[in-house]
């Protein structure tokens, strides 16, 4: 059975090596594919799963999803870690490495207009949840103003931020909230890398500042968020495949 190419991410060129014990989709290592002044970040999976129809039907199993998602991300966190990605959406999947560079001529300005905007920076996401009902705590009124000051002081250490709503799911990243209450603040913020402790500090000292409300802070992450422009990133459930 033949292999198709599963494209995890568009970079510039970096020196810096991933590691050799770094798998990805399928178990299979990435590798870098470069064409001009681009990278894609690509890995083989098999056609029986990742072509256009087996696939629908394997994103309705959640096991496999789940693991696809994890495989998906481990590659993303690794290149964040040397690189500003641009990372692709989940099953981005094309016939062949001839199939990956038309992609990059095809997208070429617009890949690297965005890799110009998210070069040295990463994404850092913050939510807010208030008390289940019956807790104690503060008023929706202040609780809203807590939020407001919180974006407010975020906002000043950030190149650019986005406030998410629970039905923009923003990558293969997202899991389900550690603990009880509703959400009543969900943004991603786009920070230099030299001022993420700045902003990490900011966040913890809101932490405690609002009696009823839990601040949950998780990043750095590649720029999901801040990606949309070019119609193949973040995470949508759904398939971007090519000659398959």
């Amino acid at each position: 059975m033949s292999a198709l190419r599963y494209v995890y991410a568009i970079c510039r060129p970096f020196s810096a090596a991933l590691s050799a014990e770094l798998t990805g989709v399928g178990g299979i290592p990435p590798r870098l594919l470069r064409h001009g002044d681009l990278v894609a970040v690509v890995g083989s999976v098999p056609e029986r799963e990742f072509a256009a129809e087996p696939l629908r039907r394997r994103l309705e199993d959640v096991h496999w999803l789940e693991a696809t998602v994890r495989a998906h991300q481990s590659v993303i966190d690794a290149l964040t870690a040397v690189t500003s990605p641009l990372p692709l959406r989940l099953a981005t999947v094309l016939r062949d490495d001839s199939g990956v560079r038309v992609m990059m001529d095809e997208r070429r300005e617009d890949f690297l207009r965005t890799l110009d905007r998210l070069d040295g920076r990463v994404e850092w996401d913050v939510r807010v949840y208030a008390a289940p009902a019956g807790d104690s705590g503060g008023s929706g009124n202040s609780a809203g103003e807590f939020t407001s000051r919180l974006h407010d002081t975020l906002s000043e250490c950030a190149e650019e931020n986005r406030l998410l709503t629970p039905r923009n799911p923003r990558s293969a990243r997202d899991a389900p909230p550690g603990g009880e209450g509703e959400k009543i603040f969900d943004a991603a913020y786009l920070v230099p890398r030299a001022d993420s402790g700045e902003f990490v500090e900011r966040v913890n000292g809101k932490v405690g500042e609002e009696p009823g409300v839990r601040v949950e802070l998780t990043g750095p992450w590649a720029a999901y968020s801040f990606t949309r422009s070019t119609g193949l990133t973040g995470f949508s459930g759904l398939t971007s495949c090519t000659g398959c």
